[in-house]
């Protein structure tokens, strides 16, 4: 017993440290991004109509560290200062899928043709399901204005009544606010890549879950329901290649798992009506499928191997102590994350009309985000 859990954690540890100076470089980015873009940047960029405002959506949605449930009160928001309805839908399909801190990640697990082809996928889902509402959509789809979509409130930036410098905003949201709410999830994911790599040889359910279509429709399957965020879900994915899953099955897997969960379902039927909330969860399911059949033809094409987890046991275990380094410096990120003192207004909470709490939503780099939560409370994203 003692040697299976050894095990398990000795190939977790090795991910973790794989992943962490990519993840580090990728939150840093990420709160950058957050800080620095604007609310009149969306008001002068997204508004209007036609295809220009679904390209810059798809476009600025790909680098974005969103979730699938952070993603909808921002791009109420967007709605609300002039984006466009087929803009943010557009928004609302490549943004969750991934971002700067999960394209790292990607490039570190999966290797650089993934980290390329899965952005790309994104901003084309974006672009293909912006379309579809633009032509298809409801004409009278808005957002609600009777409360019952997220409503600004809170700057959290600013500390009695003097605002917090940018640098001081970027690293507290880089290196605080993002490492705590992907934290535990991504823990998680480490957790189930390193079982998968430690107790199923490598390629042994293969022929369950290889290539094909009826693979990619599994993988599909499983990653819909999962509460699993763009960050998280990569180490997942590479257990899965281990164990003979196809790079088209686990993207299949990553597209469904990030842009899909109940909850930011049930908000998209709310704020975009019937018609097209059936059309975006149709455009995830054909870009999951779609793109999964691609990358199963592009692969073999560039001539290159994607990286696995045993591969990457091998190479640490001759002892590069750099891994070891930046597994150590990833954990004490996450672990500082959690036990930093609440910033202002992280945690207020305002009564609303029946007595109840309701959540404060803060300011974040221009959008409304839920005040200290930039994804949510379940480690989606």
């Amino acid at each position: 017993m003692f040697d299976f859990i050894a095990a398990i954690l000795t190939e977790s540890w090795l991910v973790l440290g794989q992943m962490g100076p990519y993840l580090l470089f990728g939150f840093l980015a990420a709160g950058m991004l957050s800080v620095l873009i604007s609310r009149e940047w969306v008001e002068r960029h997204l508004g209007g109509h036609g295809f220009g405002p679904v390209l810059k959506a798809s476009l600025f949605g790909v680098p974005l560290p969103l979730c699938s449930c952070s993603v909808i009160p921002v791009s109420v928001s967007m709605r609300r200062h002039g984006a466009s309805r087929a803009a943010t839908t557009a928004f609302l399909l490549s943004t969750p899928q991934t971002g700067v801190d999960s394209i790292a990640v990607t490039y570190a697990l999966l290797g650089p043709v993934f980290a390329i082809f899965r952005p790309l996928t994104a901003l084309l889902t974006g672009l293909f399901g912006g379309e579809l509402i633009r032509h298809y959509g409801e004409q009278n789809a808005a957002v609600a204005a009777d409360g019952s979509t997220p409503a600004a409130g809170t700057d959290v930036c600013c500390a009695g009544g003097h605002r917090a410098s940018i640098p001081g905003r970027i690293l507290r949201y880089s290196f605080v606010a993002l490492p705590r709410d992907i934290g535990a999830a991504l823990l998680v994911g480490i957790l189930i890549a390193g079982t998968m790599a430690a107790v199923i040889p490598k390629d042994y359910l293969a022929l369950y879950i290889g290539g094909g279509v009826l693979s990619i429709l599994l993988m599909m399957a499983v990653g819909i329901p999962l509460y699993v965020c763009a960050t998280a879900s990569v180490p997942i994915a590479a257990g899965f290649i281990h164990m003979g899953a196809s790079p088209g099955a686990a993207l299949a897997f990553l597209i469904a798992g990030s842009a899909t969960n109940a909850a930011g379902f049930a908000a998209i039927w709310k704020v975009l009506g019937t018609r097209s909330a059936l059309l975006y969860l149709s455009t995830v399911a054909g870009s999951a499928l779609g793109g999964g059949l691609l990358l199963n033809r592009v692969i073999p094409m560039t001539g290159s191997s994607l990286p696995q987890l045993a591969d990457h046991a091998h190479a640490l275990s001759g002892g590069s102590w750099s891994h070891h380094v930046w597994a150590v410096l990833l954990l004490t990120v996450l672990a500082f994350s959690y036990i930093s003192k609440a910033h202002p207004g992280d945690d207020v909470k305002n009564a609303g009309k029946s007595g109840g709490a309701a959540t404060v939503y803060s300011h974040e780099g221009g959008f409304d985000i839920p005040a200290g939560d930039t994804c949510c409370s379940h480690g989606s994203r």
